[in-house]
């Protein structure tokens, strides 16, 4: 079995790439994106777990995100690129747009969805006591949000 695969097992998510043992710069913007939302979200990107934090570019495309999830990680998101439509717990939706720092606590319901005008691009960062991938709120994994004239392309 070769470094990359002993590597590549001992991460929480699944595609994740492991960063140490020697790998400690990783270019985000030309690596293989991974499902960050199985089940309840469009988001993708590149997922790098170190031992206690984990990160990942992800991109929404527009029109689309995440159903109300939850996870027992606190993460923080820092919108690059795009507007993103965003619900904390009991808060008001709001619009959040690039240079915006988000702070989802662990185990509070929660989503983003990308507006229509461009898809979403923010890097990402969540503690390591559990993988990238939550739950959904409703307890289906029906899939992510799509607004109308957005919906999947089967």
């Amino acid at each position: 079995m070769s470094t990359a695969d002993k590597t590549q097992q001992k991460t929480r998510t699944e595609g994740a790439i492991k960063g140490g043992d020697g790998k400690y710069i990783f270019p985000m913007t030309q690596m293989e994106k991974i499902e960050a939302g199985v089940g309840y979200s469009t988001a993708i990107g590149p997922v790098i777990e170190g031992e206690r934090m984990q990160c990942g570019l992800i991109t929404k495309p527009r029109g689309t995100g995440s159903r109300p999830h939850l996870h027992p990680n606190e993460q923080w998101n820092y919108i690059v690129k795009g507007t993103l439509r965003v619900k904390v717990g009991d808060q008001p939706e709001q619009l959040c747009g690039p240079g915006t720092l988000l702070y989802f606590p662990a185990n509070i319901v929660h989503y983003t969805i990308s507006t229509p005008e461009e898809d979403v691009v923010f890097f990402a960062v969540k503690d390591m006591t559990h993988g990238i991938i939550g739950k959904a709120a409703d307890g289906t994994m029906a899939g992510g949000h799509y607004d109308p004239g957005f919906e999947e392309k089967k």
